[in-house]
Parts: C-alpha cells; structure tokens; sequence
C-alpha cells in the first residue's frame, strides 16, 4: 500500500515539474477529471497576499470533454499536449472554474507534500516545486473552498511544507456574527502555539468607479482604490489609522463621459478612425456633429479670412469656433483644464473639419479650397512655428510665393488631414502638461516624436491622453496635491516608454492616508483584513480572516442570511462574506 502512494507520488510530482518547466501556461489533463494550470497568484484574490506575482499550479475540476459516442477516450494519464478544443473552451468560460472533492484534493496534497520529502524511502532529492493550490467543494463541515501546500527550504534542500487551508462564509450582516481578534489568535494558536504574535490590519476602499443611483448600478470601466497596511489592530472592521501607508490603484478607462476630457476624448476617437481608415482601407466614418456641410464650413472659413464676411449670416460659422466646445461639452472643469486660446490656422481647420467630415471627397475638396486660396494669394494665415504638418510647410511656402504641387488624390488627403490633427492634440496636452509643471519638454520628446510613422504617431498620442485621463481623474474627482500628480506624471511617463498601450494596467501612486481620509472614513471597505502571524522568513506561519462586500471565491455559490431586498447602502449594519486562511508548518527534518 505505502509502495503504491509513493508511485503515486512520484508520478504526480513528474507532471507537475514537466508543467513547471513549461515556457507555455496551457492546462494539463490528470486523470481525465483534473485540469492542473500554471499562473501567477496575484489572479487568484484569494490567494494574492500569500502567493503574489510567483507562479502557482491550480488543480481544478476538468470540463467535460465534448465528444462524439466513438471518440476514443482520453488515457488516465497526463494528456499535456497542445490540442485546443474550441468547444471545451467556449464551455468552460460559461461553466467557470469547477472544484475538486474535499477527498480529492487532500489526495493531491498528500502527494504534493510527500513527493517534496527526501526522508521518505524512494523519494529523491528533488527541487522544489512551485506552491500547489486546489480548489475545493466545500462539502466538509469547515467549509473549506481551497487547500494549498508551499514548499519551505534550507539552502537548496525542501525542509518542510507549509500547509494552507481557506474556509469561506455566505455573506452575514452586523459586526456580531464576525469572528473576534480573540478567537483569531485562538485558530492561529491551535496550528502554531508561539507566545510571539504580530497582528497587521490591510483594508481596500473604492474612492470612484460604478455608482448606485436610485438602486441603479451605472458601471464605470475606470476605478480609483486605496490599500491601507497598518501594525497594532485593536477591532474588527476599524477604520484604517492616519499613521497606515496608503498607495492609490488607478486605472482609468478613456470615454468615460464622466471626464473632463471627455470631448477630447471624442476629437481622438475622430483621429483613430483617420489612422484605421489608412491601414484597413475601410473607415467608419463617426456622427459629425456639425449640420453645415465640410465644404461649406471651409468656405466660411476662408471667406472670413479674406475679410468678406459682412452679414450676420456671414458671421455664422464663428459659432463654430473651438469657443462653442464650452456648450457642447457644458464641462468648465474641461475648457480650464485644456482648452487654448492660441489656435493658429491650421488647427481651427481641424475643429471645423474633424465634427463635420463624412467621406474621403470631403477630406480632398475641403484641402482643395485651402491649397487654391494659398496658391493665389488669397489668405496669408499665421501657424506655429513649430508646426510640422504638410499643411504647414505649404503655409510657410505661399510666404514666398512658392508652393509645391501636392496630388489631392488617393489617400493623401488623408495624410494630411492627420498629421493636421497629431500636430493639434500633441500642443493641446503639451498646454495643460508644461502649463501645470507636471513635467518637461525633455520628458516627452518620446511621445511628441514625428520621426516615427503616423500610426506609430497616434499610438503614443494615445498614450498621452490616457496619462491625461488618468492625471485630470486624480485632480478633479480626488483633488490629489501638485508633487503627488508630478510623481504620478512621472510614473506614467515612463511606463508608457516601454509597455504597450493598455486601459486594463493598474498604475501605483503611495500617498499619506490624511490627504483622502475624508473620502473613506465614512465608508465601508470593499475588503478588510486582520492577520496574526509568528516565525520568521520562510518559517512565517499567518492567519487571516478577510471580509468583502462580494465573494473571494468564484468557483461555489454561497449563501446569505439576509432578504433578497437588502443591499449594502440599504441598512446601516453592512453585509460582508468572511474568508479564513490558516496554515500549518510540517517539518520534514
């Protein structure tokens, strides 16, 4: 019998270090029934504080196999190859994560811990494995919905295994049906009976994302939490102390019409689809948002610069200067923010063209009434020095009377019309950046760079905004002092350096606690948490209790033991469901 659980053993440790040596993270079929994953803890919350960004093996029910009668059936081995199933896929998203047997999975365990020990008989020296979690059925009396084993090693040699067990309550209302510090350092004692006990508190507040108006959720994509860390918890579920380090998590998605940068948002969104239309061959062109016709609002335009405009009616289209995005956008936070006052003529060419532009031809005749007006001597209009576009090299050109031939055909037209727009929006954010001290010319030479290609262009102008978005998010709606928005600016200038364009990142800012205390002394937290912890290094031993406002786990249903009617915000007691992790040392010396 003991020959058969060390084969056992053994077999399970080889997978597990096959799918560790793995450069590719797809799953791994044991048993026909059990799906073995490598990722990094921090996806998994629950599991976040004690694994981190390492990587862990999660073991987990495997989906049914959609097959025909005679499909030939799976061996009762590993299966790792690099088949997909589009099917299996597709049912596992609907079905989501799907747990093991409580029995079950204290079977991996015990293989996963014996395989690790070298003083058992026929069992190697062998390297430590990455940390091993197995989602569970919680049909034993604790409820436990994870187990977990993580190896602790001496030099290069496994010495013992830690042992970790995450038992979860449906959601309960009132600070009464919550455990005590007491009785957590009792559960904390049982495992690990140390006279040495350091207890930490952490919590997590949401200072903006999704709203509840009127029993309402309205979704926001962009949220705003802070995590509190904190030393001497002296009560459940106590406010964060002003003496706790605070760090921001931001992340902000642009379009949100909550913004103040929500019309700038939309003149980018135009800019996009210019970008798209040059590499696709196919635009969607956007709802102009301008009843006069391009042509006509160009024509007005020139014709006021020649001075001709001498009726009311003539004087029309200055409604459709950039003043009118004051009405439009009804957002003062935006036009103080943003807005300048120094558009020269090829910019206010853009605000026409880019709310009423619908088609390529409108794109070629509108360039086309300009370039005529230049080569004739019609207009002699002002542009920045430092303005870059075609437009403008044909502007300083008809300074001297000399303008080179351009071919209003194909998709030059186009070209042009977005370098028009880059050359616009990049001084736009060069205006409230500079103008607010938030960082240098030098900073942004990456972003403001044209030796790059257009699409290229837009991308770091992308960029750009979402910096913006994310700066003008902390300064409205937070109200964040000047040095934490430049050490934000910083921040996401240089991450913006190297990685890619991405809504979905998280960026950091820490901040002393009294600058937002207003903002969460009053709410609840969206997790809170208590840990008592003795040892020291890898021989640490912790045990947490951590409260949500909605599940840590997502593979089991809980239940509640309040009325369906009852929502946090709708009784002063607030609902939280309670997620215990203990965890045990075994030494294999």
């Amino acid at each position: 019998m003991g020959s058969k659980v060390i084969s056992s053993a053994k077999e399970f440790y080889n997978i597990l270090r096959s799918l560790q040596d793995e450069e590719s993270n797809k799953p791994c079929i044991y048993e026909e029934d059990i799906q073995m994953l490598k990722m990094n803890g921090d996806r998994i919350p629950v599991l976040n504080m004690y694994c981190g960004n390492q990587p862990v093996f999660i073991c987990e029910k495997a989906v049914p196999k959609i097959n025909e009668p005679d499909d030939q059936q799976m061996s009762e081995t590993s299966n790792c190859t690099d088949d997909d199933d589009a099917d299996d896929n597709a049912l596992q998203r609907e079905l989501g994560p799907q747990p093991l047997t409580i029995m079950k999975a204290r079977q991996l365990l015990s293989w996963y811990t014996l395989s690790q020990n070298a003083n058992v008989s026929g069992v190697d020296n062998n390297p430590a494995l990455h940390p091993l979690w197995v989602r569970c059925d919680m049909s034993d009396p604790a409820r436990t919905t994870w187990f977990g084993a993580e190896t602790v090693c001496t030099g290069n040699k496994v010495s013992g295994v830690k042992l970790y067990s995450v038992t979860c309550k449906g959601s309960t209302v009132g600070k009464k049906s919550l455990i005590t510090l007491d009785k957590l350092k009792q559960e904390h004692k049982k495992r690990q009976p140390s006279s040495s006990m350091a207890i930490k508190g952490s919590a997590r507040f949401s200072l903006f994302g999704s709203t509840v108006v009127e029993n309402t959720l309205i979704e926001s994509q962009s949220s705003v939490t802070v995590d509190f860390k904190w030393s001497h918890v002296e009560s459940i579920l106590e406010t964060p102390p002003l003496s706790s380090t605070a760090t921001l998590n931001i992340k902000v998605s642009s379009g949100d019409m909550r913004s103040p940068m929500y019309e700038m948002y939309r003149e980018l969104e135009f800019l996009q689809t210019l970008a798209d239309g040059l590499r696709t061959g196919e635009t969607e062109w956007m709802e102009p948002l301008e009843s006069t016709s391009a042509v006509n609002l160009t024509k007005a335009f020139l014709e006021e610069l020649q001075g001709t405009a001498k009726t009311l009616q003539d004087q029309a289209p200055k409604t459709t200067e950039p003043t009118k995005t004051k009405s439009e956008t009804d957002t003062p936070i935006f036009n103080s923010f943003l807005e300048r006052g120094d558009l020269d003529f090829v910019e206010q060419l853009w605000v026409r063209m880019r709310k009423s532009v619908t088609s390529y031809q409108d794109i070629g005749d509108c360039l086309k009434l300009v370039t005529e007006a230049l080569r004739y001597g019609d207009i002699k209009p002002w542009i920045h020095r430092d303005s870059s576009s075609s437009l403008s090299k044909l502007i300083l050109q008809s300074y001297h009377q000399q303008i080179d031939h351009v071919s209003l055909t194909g998709v030059t037209p186009v070209h042009m019309l977005l370098e028009m727009g880059l050359d616009k929006m990049r001084k736009d954010y060069i205006n409230y950046l500079i103008g607010e001290e938030l960082t240098t010319l030098n900073h942004l030479c990456y972003y403001l760079s044209t030796e790059v290609d257009l699409q290229e262009q837009v991308i770091r102008l992308r960029k750009l905004h979402h910096l913006l978005e994310i700066i003008v998010t902390c300064r409205t709606f937070l109200g964040l002092p000047y040095d934490r928005l430049f050490l934000l600016t910083q921040s996401c200038l240089q991450h913006y350096k190297t990685f890619p364009y991405n809504e979905e990142h998280e960026f950091k800012l820490q901040i002393k606690p009294a600058l937002i205390s207003h903002f969460y002394q009053k709410e609840q937290p969206v997790v809170w948490e208590a840990e008592v912890s003795s040892g020291h290094g890898p021989r640490e031993v912790r045990t947490s209790i951590q409260l949500s406002d909605r599940p840590l786990v997502d593979h089991v249903i809980f239940e509640t033991d309040y009325p369906n009617e009852t929502v946090n915000g709708d009784s002063e007691d607030p609902a939280f469901f309670s997620t215990m992790v203990c965890c045990s040392l075994v030494n294999f010396a």
